[in-house]
């Protein structure tokens, strides 16, 4: 089988493996998961199928890799956007400050970067590890830590912290979607940057403001229970 790809043999080991992961994310980032196979990842590195099979058992292994690669380049942009964070005296202006710029920074990933996005929520995502087994640097600690932020601050009460940060995940995630595969997809810049900054501003109220009343908060649940 021939190929107008130069084929490579003089790789150290592990040189091959990365160079397949980088053009996995390559292809990832052009057309999506659905992008990413053994062969054109091959063909991207400039060698043949056989040997990208020493590396990796099949498709699967391959997206995966992809898919992590595209999960630190997205925890590299939340973390990007606190690091612009100019620093404030106020623990609660501060933590809400650092929720607003990690949801910007998952925001612009998405938008700026759709292919590895996409990449990054398929394949074998599987349910969350137990917290201990969560890597410090991880997108998720990052965002835990940003709500717990809120707690130490003395804005979001101990009562209502649990599940905080799926809320706030699930608003970005939910709004950079109907961006990017919804009826959000047309907006000009600016409104996409307003309903972001909606977003964010009606979370963060939210979880400063005060708690419904009991029967009220039963009654709530029990619908979103569907009961």
């Amino acid at each position: 089988m021939s190929s107008s790809a130069p084929v490579r043999t003089t790789y150290h080991h592990g040189d091959l493996r990365n160079a397949l992961i980088r053009a996995a994310a390559e292809l990832a980032q052009a057309g999506g998961p659905s992008s990413v196979t053994i062969r054109a990842a091959a063909r991207a590195a400039g060698v043949t199928p056989t040997a990208a099979y020493r590396h990796f058992a099949g498709h699967e292994e391959l997206l995966e890799a992809a898919r992590q690669h595209a999960v630190d380049l997205l925890s590299a942009s939340m973390k990007a956007a606190l690091d612009r964070l100019e620093p404030a005296e106020d623990p609660v202006e501060r933590a809400l400050c650092r929720l607003a710029a990690i949801g910007r920074g998952y925001f612009t990933f998405a938008l700026a970067e759709p292919g590895l996005f996409r990449t990054a929520f398929t394949g074998r995502t599987g349910p969350l590890p137990p917290m201990a087994d969560i890597e410090e640097s991880s997108a998720f600690r990052t965002l835990i830590g940003a709500v717990d932020d809120l707690v130490d601050a003395g804005y979001l009460s101990e009562g209502r912290r649990p599940m905080a940060e799926f809320t706030a995940w699930a608003a970005v995630h939910g709004l950079a979607m109907l961006h990017l595969d919804g009826p959000l997809s047309t907006l000009p810049d600016e409104a996409r940057d307003l309903a972001l900054e909606r977003t964010v501003e009606i979370l963060s109220e939210g979880m400063g403001g005060p708690a419904l009343p009991g029967p009220a908060r039963a009654r709530l649940r029990r619908v979103a229970r569907g009961g």
